[in-house]
């Protein structure tokens, strides 16, 4: 399957941030990703490029990471012309593109977006739904499928949050009924 076209889109995320929506063309459709925008900035993590113009978006724009997938990845990747139901190949392809192990320079909102929509594609051209193609990249069990135990937080504190509550309140499904859990904080 060929890609035909990759295009890079900002779009708001659950907190109303912005975040990247990479858009990819095959001659099977149109196949979309949004990356989900972190909150946590260890050390150790890669780094999703933000734009930093305090005056758009409080510093939290992505127009730097939508040009780099329109004007260097999405170019590469289809000169590159990759069979894309080998995800590794494409992947190792794309960590190639960044120079730096933490992808600063091109942001790895970027690089997500790109590979969950090849990903989707390339289900797509094996004519199996998302989450089977992903169990075989995986390596997992593709004979019992198991739906995900949900987690919802519905209050929540932390320096995630910015706020000075006194505990956390959780509900959490455990297959056999709703637990309602309260976390003490500091």
């Amino acid at each position: 399957m060929t890609i035909k076209k990759i295009h890079d889109q900002y779009a708001y995320d659950s907190r109303g941030n912005p975040t990247v929506e990479v858009k990819l063309i095959t001659n099977k459709g149109l196949f979309r990703s949004i990356v989900p925008s972190g909150a946590s900035t260890g050390s150790h993590e890669a780094i999703e490029l933000r734009d930093g113009d305090k005056s758009k978006w409080l510093g939290k724009g992505v127009t730097k990471a939508v040009h780099n997938v329109n004007t260097v990845i999405a170019p590469a990747i289809i000169k590159e012309d990759m069979d894309i139901k080998n995800q590794q190949p494409v992947d190792d392809f794309l960590n190639s593109l960044y120079g730096t192990d933490n992808k600063s320079n091109l942001g790895t909102n970027t690089i997500l977006g790109v590979s969950l929509s090849i990903a989707r594609a390339a289900a797509s051209e094996k004519g199996i739904p998302f989450y089977r193609h992903l169990a075989e990249l995986s390596g997992t069990n593709k004979d019992k499928f198991v739906m995900p135990v949900p987690f919802l937080n519905v209050l929540n504190d932390g320096s995630h949050a910015g706020g000075a509550l006194a505990f956390l309140f959780s509900r959490i499904h455990d297959c056999s009924n709703w637990r309602t859990v309260f976390f003490r904080g500091s």
